[in-house]
């Protein structure tokens, strides 16, 4: 660990958080949602995130009123298993990190057990079912005298989908007091798969839909700006959106795309850009801090998430930045995604694309271009539908619930 654990006496339970992908420090550009929620719960509990270090990463310490653990796993400037692209995407793309795996598993492993044997811990929450789920399955041994609830995102669920992943996925699940999924399809995939079903919740993350992703009718909406916003990965389907650019811009030429996100293929991307002409009309933003999305979804003309199942079985659960985009109001295409009928309900057939089509693509965008009005109509009648079961205060109140109630069975 890179900095010591002292236990902390406290009236409320604790609750130990595993992760895998966590913010390295204020406003970093990965994914957040885990420390969202965390935060979230630290009116009912003490909280305890126990997560990987990386290059240049705060040390251990308060942030938010969760206690975070930085582990090492590596030499520091070794430590780039997870970050800029996913765990899944950075072995595919470099197999010698897979020797960055074990000590990733079995030094959160080392570091839990520490501060469980400092501290009472009540509950353990493990976000992921590899690895952090087969970290907290060996922390609560068979007996599963120590109640967990482990919750799959999407990628770890979709993805490993060999025969011994299935099996170390049943295994964890075995495990659990309870499991947790984003999406009604996930359920389904468990189903599949044979894990428990029985002991499944559909909770998705959540998203401030009362302060942050909110409508500003301070900020203008631009009449031909189309937005992106995530990791530049195979599941984003970001080059099936750019091969849609050319017939968009032959009827709107003043059309201009932006990609906020970073990732392994911008290069290739880029590479496309060049190749289809279009370089002038399509700006490669990079990351962008958590306080400036607001504007960027609230200027977008449309918000364009042409998500697909990339060629590992890899695929979105529900999408953060999808919820984001309708929290503000903005029009929006998606592509065929897991999640998105618990998003939009009966409506989802109207708003869903075959996301590999880049005619459909085009096809969908434009019709948002050709009625802004009716398309900025639509995505208000969107925001009220979605807004009282996605903002993060029900869904904090729904996995705090979860959590009491497995701590009330725990076994004595």
């Amino acid at each position: 660990m890179s900095a010591s654990f002292r236990a902390q006496p406290t009236p409320k339970p604790t609750v130990l958080v595993l992760a895998s992908t966590y913010p390295r420090w204020i406003n970093d550009h990965e994914p957040g949602f885990v420390h969202e929620l965390s935060r979230r719960l630290i009116d009912r509990f003490h909280v305890i995130a126990v997560v990987p270090d990386a290059p240049d990463a705060d040390e251990s310490g308060d942030l938010d009123g969760v206690h975070i653990v930085r582990y090492r796993y590596a030499p520091r400037r070794l430590q780039t298993l997870v970050n800029d692209g996913g765990i899944a995407t950075n072995l595919r793309r470099s197999p010698w990190k897979w020797l960055l795996v074990p000590g990733f598993v079995f030094m959160q492993l080392i570091a839990a057990r520490r501060i469980a044997r400092a501290q009472q811990i009540d509950a353990v929450h493990a976000h992921w079912l590899i690895s952090p789920g087969v970290v907290a399955s060996w922390l609560v041994g068979a007996d599963k005298v120590l109640p967990c609830v482990v919750t799959s995102h999407g990628g770890d669920l979709f993805g490993f989908r060999g025969n011994m992943f299935v099996r170390i996925k049943r295994w964890v699940a075995s495990r659990a007091a309870a499991m947790s999924v984003v999406s009604s399809a996930m359920r389904d995939e468990a189903m599949r798969i044979a894990l428990p079903v029985e002991r499944i919740e559909v909770i998705p993350m959540g998203v401030d839909l009362t302060s942050r992703f909110v409508p500003d009718p301070s900020v203008p909406r631009a009449l031909r700006e189309l937005l992106f916003v995530g990791r530049l990965v195979a599941k984003k389907g970001l080059r099936y959106l750019m091969a849609a650019m050319p017939a968009i811009l032959e009827r709107y030429p003043e059309t201009v795309l932006r990609v906020i996100g970073f990732g392994p293929e911008r290069e290739a991307l880029e590479q496309q850009v060049a190749d289809l002409g279009i370089a002038a009309s399509v700006v490669f933003e990079g990351a962008m801090e958590q306080r400036h999305l607001p504007d960027a979804y609230r200027r977008a003309s449309v918000f364009v998430a042409p998500f697909v199942r990339d060629a590992s079985g890899d695929q979105e659960g529900l999408p953060v930045a999808l919820m984001e985009a309708v929290g503000t109001g903005c029009p929006f295409v998606v592509g065929d995604v897991a999640g998105l009928s618990d998003l939009l309900g009966g409506t989802a057939d109207s708003f869903r694309v075959d996301a590999t089509s880049p005619p459909a693509i085009a096809a969908a965008v434009m019709r948002c271009l050709d009625d802004p009005g009716l398309a900025g109509a639509v995505a208000s009648q969107v925001r009220e539908q979605v807004r009282a079961h996605l903002d993060w205060d029900a869904i904090a109140r729904r996995y705090a619930d979860l959590l009491t109630d497995v701590m009330e069975k725990r076994t004595p």
